[in-house]
């Protein structure tokens, strides 16, 4: 089976870059499965060279062609990816461009259409750039990969495409997080407290400040509590409201470093992640594998990734979330110990090796149906 994957999304360093990458390293493990690269980037084109010659893709094209005019050249179906690589049997694409190779069985995963859903939370012309990728995927009959049962259902629902097409293959948390805090030494970590000055007790964000994040609900939940406990929120400045809002413990850091994410994982309290809309949830993932609590949304995917090892409230009310706050701050000794042992088990359940082979039977379907 030799699989082509547009590996794009690596150069942006988010979720989905995550996601692409990890996926890539662990086909590239299976027996019968090759991997075949195509990417394209004009100022970041050296990263994706460098991620194909690390993981020894021997087959690859990468160009030097920013998405934008790529997807002028899709459009009028110039540059199909069978030109680059005439050997592959399939191509797995990300839900930004689909390739102009009608005749070739086409796999796309879906992260989540939250922007759909809440559409305040999008850019005008990112939504109408996936709206014009999904549309594709829907006409050409594609395999999609959800990432849950509850993106799953949203692409049902929103995007009008046949549940016998989509399947769920839940993310797995990335092995560069993993290393990144094995390798971590002490002294290092104990440099990166300082320079962040982590002196006090706190609750930790970590996301990009969107509306669908739900900050100002969970600002307002932890008000009460702000004598004792600090409330730090990490990630990108979004478009909400939310840095207007003034309190003396209440700091926001922006984007910080994957050393800089782990330490705050590990010296928090808790992670309050009380999103609206998920598609999976990655820092559940995160704080588990750090054994910190978690206090997160009973809506969405959230209760799919935590089970039962979260403390799971109602997004919409200030109240709920503050009691789940309190939960865990107030919790004896044995239910810590029997709540980090659920937070094993859980983290255990998501795998890339897992992940690798569920996506591979998907790649079967795909290619048995245009047969």
């Amino acid at each position: 089976m030799n699989i082509g994957i547009d590996i794009t999304p690596i150069i942006y360093g988010r979720g989905v870059s995550r996601y692409t990458s990890n996926l890539v390293q662990a086909l590239n493990q299976k027996t019968g499965v090759r991997v075949s690269a195509f990417g394209y980037s004009l100022r970041q084109r050296q990263l994706l060279e460098n991620f194909v010659k690390k993981n020894q893709i021997k087959k690859n094209s990468i160009h030097s062609l920013p998405p934008s005019i790529m997807s002028s050249l899709w459009k009028f179906g110039q540059n199909s990816v069978k030109k680059y690589l005439p050997s592959i049997d399939l191509f797995h694409s990300w839900d930004w461009l689909q390739p102009p190779d009608k005749n070739m069985p086409i796999v796309s995963t879906i992260h989540d259409v939250a922007m759909i859903k809440f559409p305040e939370t999008a850019h005008h012309g990112i939504l109408r750039a996936h709206q014009r990728s999904w549309k594709i995927l829907k006409e050409r009959q594609a395999q999609i990969i959800a990432v849950s049962q509850a993106t799953k259902k949203d692409i049902i629902n929103l995007l009008g495409i046949p549940h016998y097409q989509i399947h769920v293959v839940s993310e797995a948390l990335p092995d560069e997080f993993r290393t990144i805090s094995q390798l971590l030494e002490e002294e290092k970590a104990v440099m990166i407290r300082n320079n962040l000055q982590l002196t006090k007790p706190y609750l930790l964000f970590v996301g990009t400040r969107e509306p669908r994040k739900n900050l100002t609900n969970l600002i307002e939940a932890w008000k009460p509590l702000a004598k004792d406990y600090q409330l730090i929120i990490a990630g990108e400045k979004g478009w909400d409201k939310t840095e207007q809002i003034k309190h003396p413990n209440l700091r926001f850091l922006g984007q910080v470093g994957d050393e800089e994410l782990v330490v705050l994982y590990s010296e928090a309290e808790m992670l309050c992640y009380p999103s609206l809309h998920e598609g999976f949830g990655l820092p559940i993932l995160e704080a588990f594998f750090h054994g910190t609590p978690v206090v997160t949304s009973n809506v969405s995917s959230m209760p799919e990734v935590s089970g039962n090892a979260a403390e799971l409230v109602d997004p919409q009310s200030v109240k709920s979330i503050q009691s789940g706050i309190e939960n865990i701050l107030d919790e004896p000794i044995e239910k810590q110990r029997k709540r980090l042992q659920r937070m094993i088990i859980r983290l255990q359940m998501f795998n890339w090796d897992r992940v690798a082979n569920e996506t591979i039977e998907v790649y079967k379907k795909a290619m048995r149906l245009q047969e």
